[in-house]
Protein backbone atom coordinates (compact mmCIF):
# COMPACT_ATOMS: atom_id res chain seq x y z
CA UNK A 1 0.00 0.00 0.00
CA UNK A 2 1.43 3.32 -1.06
CA UNK A 3 1.10 6.31 1.29
CA UNK A 4 -0.39 9.37 -0.31
CA UNK A 5 2.20 12.06 -0.73
CA UNK A 6 1.28 15.48 0.63
CA UNK A 7 3.69 18.27 -0.10
CA UNK A 8 4.68 20.49 2.86
CA UNK A 9 2.87 23.61 1.54
CA UNK A 10 -0.32 21.59 1.08
CA UNK A 11 0.03 20.12 4.58
CA UNK A 12 0.68 23.55 6.11
CA UNK A 13 -2.40 24.97 4.41
CA UNK A 14 -4.49 22.58 6.51
CA UNK A 15 -2.31 22.54 9.65
CA UNK A 16 -1.10 26.03 10.59
CA UNK A 17 2.15 26.36 12.46
CA UNK A 18 2.09 27.48 16.11
CA UNK A 19 3.13 30.94 14.90
CA UNK A 20 -0.27 31.29 13.25
CA UNK A 21 -1.95 30.55 16.58
CA UNK A 22 -0.03 33.47 18.07
CA UNK A 23 -1.60 35.77 15.52
CA UNK A 24 -4.98 34.21 16.28
CA UNK A 25 -4.42 35.02 19.96
CA UNK A 26 -3.74 38.64 19.04
CA UNK A 27 -6.92 38.74 16.96
CA UNK A 28 -8.87 37.19 19.82
CA UNK A 29 -7.59 39.82 22.28
CA UNK A 30 -8.52 42.53 19.78
CA UNK A 31 -12.03 41.07 19.43
CA UNK A 32 -12.35 40.93 23.23
CA UNK A 33 -11.44 44.63 23.49
CA UNK A 34 -13.94 45.52 20.75
CA UNK A 35 -16.66 43.49 22.42
CA UNK A 36 -16.03 45.26 25.72
CA UNK A 37 -16.71 48.56 24.01
CA UNK A 38 -20.01 47.24 22.66
CA UNK A 39 -21.36 46.17 26.05
CA UNK A 40 -20.78 42.44 25.72
CA UNK A 41 -19.65 39.75 28.14
CA UNK A 42 -15.90 39.35 27.63
CA UNK A 43 -14.61 35.77 27.74
CA UNK A 44 -11.13 35.43 29.22
CA UNK A 45 -9.37 32.37 27.82
CA UNK A 46 -5.89 33.10 29.17
CA UNK A 47 -4.47 34.35 32.44
CA UNK A 48 -3.04 37.30 30.48
CA UNK A 49 -6.51 38.24 29.15
CA UNK A 50 -7.90 37.98 32.69
CA UNK A 51 -5.15 40.19 34.12
CA UNK A 52 -5.67 42.71 31.31
CA UNK A 53 -9.39 42.94 32.13
CA UNK A 54 -8.65 43.43 35.83
CA UNK A 55 -6.19 46.19 34.95
CA UNK A 56 -8.71 47.86 32.60
CA UNK A 57 -11.42 47.77 35.27
CA UNK A 58 -9.09 49.26 37.88
CA UNK A 59 -7.92 52.04 35.55
CA UNK A 60 -11.44 52.89 34.39
CA UNK A 61 -12.86 52.79 37.95
CA UNK A 62 -15.83 50.87 36.52
CA UNK A 63 -17.76 48.17 38.31
CA UNK A 64 -16.65 44.75 37.08
CA UNK A 65 -18.88 41.68 37.26
CA UNK A 66 -17.01 38.39 36.86
CA UNK A 67 -18.99 35.27 35.98
CA UNK A 68 -17.08 32.17 37.08
CA UNK A 69 -18.67 29.48 34.94
CA UNK A 70 -18.18 26.01 33.46
CA UNK A 71 -19.26 24.56 30.11
CA UNK A 72 -20.86 21.53 31.80
CA UNK A 73 -22.85 23.64 34.29
CA UNK A 74 -26.59 23.79 33.48
CA UNK A 75 -27.38 26.81 35.69
CA UNK A 76 -24.42 28.64 34.07
CA UNK A 77 -25.91 28.07 30.61
CA UNK A 78 -29.32 29.15 31.93
CA UNK A 79 -28.06 32.50 33.26
CA UNK A 80 -25.69 33.33 30.33
CA UNK A 81 -28.32 35.00 28.07
CA UNK A 82 -29.51 37.13 31.01
CA UNK A 83 -25.94 38.24 31.71
CA UNK A 84 -25.50 39.15 28.03
CA UNK A 85 -28.73 41.19 28.26
CA UNK A 86 -27.42 43.04 31.32
CA UNK A 87 -24.13 43.75 29.54
CA UNK A 88 -26.00 45.31 26.60
CA UNK A 89 -28.16 47.45 28.90
CA UNK A 90 -25.26 48.52 31.11
CA UNK A 91 -22.20 49.43 29.02
CA UNK A 92 -20.85 51.33 32.05
CA UNK A 93 -20.23 47.94 33.73
CA UNK A 94 -17.50 45.52 32.62
CA UNK A 95 -18.84 41.97 32.39
CA UNK A 96 -16.27 39.17 32.20
CA UNK A 97 -16.66 35.41 31.96
CA UNK A 98 -14.04 32.95 33.26
CA UNK A 99 -14.37 29.21 32.63
CA UNK A 100 -13.13 27.52 35.82
CA UNK A 101 -11.89 24.47 33.90
CA UNK A 102 -10.00 26.60 31.39
CA UNK A 103 -8.42 28.92 33.99
CA UNK A 104 -8.11 26.62 36.99
CA UNK A 105 -5.49 28.77 38.70
CA UNK A 106 -7.66 31.91 38.50
CA UNK A 107 -10.63 29.98 39.93
CA UNK A 108 -8.38 28.65 42.71
CA UNK A 109 -6.90 32.08 43.46
CA UNK A 110 -10.43 33.49 43.83
CA UNK A 111 -11.60 30.49 45.94
CA UNK A 112 -14.45 29.59 43.58
CA UNK A 113 -16.31 26.56 44.89
CA UNK A 114 -19.67 26.72 43.09
CA UNK A 115 -20.83 27.75 39.64
CA UNK A 116 -21.99 30.17 38.63
CA UNK A 117 -20.34 32.55 41.07
CA UNK A 118 -20.52 36.25 40.27
CA UNK A 119 -17.87 38.46 41.85
CA UNK A 120 -18.40 42.22 41.91
CA UNK A 121 -15.18 44.23 41.87
CA UNK A 122 -14.43 47.91 42.16
CA UNK A 123 -10.92 49.36 42.34
CA UNK A 124 -9.50 45.82 42.43
CA UNK A 125 -11.46 44.86 45.55
CA UNK A 126 -14.34 42.41 45.94
CA UNK A 127 -17.40 44.45 46.92
CA UNK A 128 -20.03 41.72 46.62
CA UNK A 129 -20.78 38.24 45.36
CA UNK A 130 -23.77 36.22 44.15
CA UNK A 131 -23.58 32.42 44.08
CA UNK A 132 -26.03 30.61 41.83
CA UNK A 133 -28.13 31.45 38.77
CA UNK A 134 -30.25 34.01 40.64
CA UNK A 135 -31.44 36.54 38.07
CA UNK A 136 -33.17 38.92 40.50
CA UNK A 137 -30.33 38.93 43.01
CA UNK A 138 -27.80 39.45 40.22
CA UNK A 139 -29.74 42.41 38.80
CA UNK A 140 -30.32 43.95 42.25
CA UNK A 141 -26.65 43.61 43.19
CA UNK A 142 -25.53 45.31 39.97
CA UNK A 143 -28.06 48.13 40.57
CA UNK A 144 -26.93 48.53 44.20
CA UNK A 145 -23.29 48.97 43.21
CA UNK A 146 -24.07 51.30 40.32
CA UNK A 147 -26.09 53.51 42.67
CA UNK A 148 -23.19 53.54 45.15
CA UNK A 149 -20.74 54.76 42.50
Amino acid sequence: VEASAISPPEFLAHHPLPLERGREGEREREREREMAEEGQVISCHTVEAWEEQLKNANESKKLMVVDFTASWCGPCRFIAPFLAELAKKLPQVIFVKVDVDELKQVASDWAIEAMPTFMFLRDGKIVDQVVGAKRDELQQTVAKHLAAA
